[in-house]
């Protein structure tokens, strides 16, 4: 072979080996990456969420249902809301790490988590954190949560994004309970009259008597955390939409069983099969869904742990139905209607979150037509489309989101405007 062809054969290897290595298909080369220069903890600036004109502005507008659950906390440009944080796992065992990953952003300002309790105190605070950070180490006191709270991510004064829900996991105290007779009536049933060693009615004497003879549990421990991405429920109905806000810093493991049902698909489809708009004594009562069967009857194949919410039934709350058994609850759950009808509801059955948008349609369920009164039947039932999960808004300092409940567009005795 002369020498004119090989050298003709070896540039055309050439040219056809750097062709494919600029092909979209191929990796592309590893990079090298640059050693972070030592972070200086001194240089951290104030938080003060609350003053800017933009969180109240956003504010406003979710207390009066005007703005979407997805839209961007913020509006400012689109590399601030780059920062961003989400957990690094699920469960955590009690002595950590209790991790979250935090990316910092473009714009490389310094960010702070503030961990905020459900009535918006600021428990704890920690400043100029980024990339993977064990909340144990730098959140003095989260280690003794004795219930839910917020994990905020603030940036420049401004919340980002959804909040992180940090849940210690504990089991309920011990129920205890009596039989007791209905009013005017002779139907007995199972009373909730206490919770551990602790009385719900400190006043009454029967109670007194019968803690004599309770036993005491084992002491609580915390055997971890569970943290995730705080979300809501989004209720699509044939009559609109609710929105709820679930509290698992009064009922996790309630509020959680509702998520993961909604997130699953399993209330697709469903419907509100009990409507009491008005009890015995024309108080507002309850609307009741999440019964796949439509009957009253079907559940979920398994029961849940009756817990202490002291969460009031009163409007737009939602709390688990169940049967007389305590730890019976599964999949059935109802909406309060007013606390006239419902505040004798409260230790008795397990309330989980609120509706926060969506009074007309509530009101317009209960008005929904009853074709069998003595239960609740509807003429025609209220069928629950589709659940899903909607990132929540912001948790803000000083701000208790239960405020936002909704309010009834009806008053006792009215028919409720239909939203259909």
């Amino acid at each position: 072979m002369s020498i004119t062809i090989k050298l003709a054969l070896v540039l055309t290897f050439a040219l056809s080996v750097n062709a494919w290595a600029q092909s979209p298909e191929t990796p592309a080369a590893p990079t090298t990456t640059t050693q972070r220069p030592e972070r200086d903890t001194t240089r951290t600036r104030p938080v003060v969420p609350a003053v800017s004109p933009e969180v109240t502005e956003r504010l406003r507008r979710f207390r009066e249902n005007t703005i979407d659950p997805n839209e961007q906390q913020s509006t400012r440009t689109a590399s601030v809301t780059e920062a961003s944080m989400r957990p690094a796992r699920l469960y955590s065992p009690p002595q950590g790490p209790l991790e979250v990953n935090i990316r910092r952003g473009s714009t490389g300002e310094s960010l702070t988590l503030m961990l905020i309790d459900r009535n918006g105190e600021v428990l704890g605070m920690a400043k100029d954190v980024q990339g993977r950070v064990n909340l144990l180490e730098v959140i003095s006191g989260i280690d003794s949560l004795d219930r839910a709270a917020w994990l905020q991510l603030v940036q420049a004064d401004q919340p980002l994004g959804s909040p992180i829900v940090i849940q210690p996991i504990r089991e309920p105290p011990p129920v205890r309970t009596t039989r007791a007779t209905r009013p005017n009536s002779t139907t007995t049933f199972t009373k909730i009259i206490g919770w551990g060693d602790q009385p719900l009615d400190a006043d009454d004497p029967t109670i007194d008597e019968a803690r004599k003879s309770w036993i005491a549990g084992d002491p609580p421990i915390i055997s971890g955390f569970k943290i995730y991405s705080d979300m809501d429920v989004l209720i699509r109905t044939d009559h609109g939409e609710i929105l709820v806000a679930l509290a698992p810093d009064e009922a996790p493991s309630t509020a959680w069983n509702f998520r993961t049902l909604a997130r699953d698909g399993f209330y697709d489809r469903s419907g509100f099969h009990r409507v009491v708009p008005a009890d015995r004594e024309g108080k507002p009562f309850v609307i009741q869904g999440g019964d796949p069967t439509l009957t009253g009857n079907g559940g979920p194949g398994f029961a849940l742990a009756l817990e202490p919410s002291t969460l009031a039934h009163d409007y737009g709350v939602i709390s688990m139905a169940r049967a007389d058994e305590p730890h019976s609850a599964g999949s059935q759950f109802f909406f309060a209607l007013g606390r006239e009808g419902t505040a004798r509801l409260d230790g008795q059955y397990c309330s989980f979150g609120y509706a926060v948008s969506g009074s007309r349609v509530v009101d317009s369920i209960a008005a929904t037509p009853i074709a069998n009164i003595a239960e609740g039947r509807p003429a025609n039932i209220p069928v629950i489309l589709t659940m899903r999960l909607v990132a929540a808004p912001a948790r803000m300092p000083g701000i208790d989101r239960r405020q936002d409940r909704i309010k009834t567009t009806t008053k006792v005795g009215e028919v409720a405007p239909t939203a259909r």
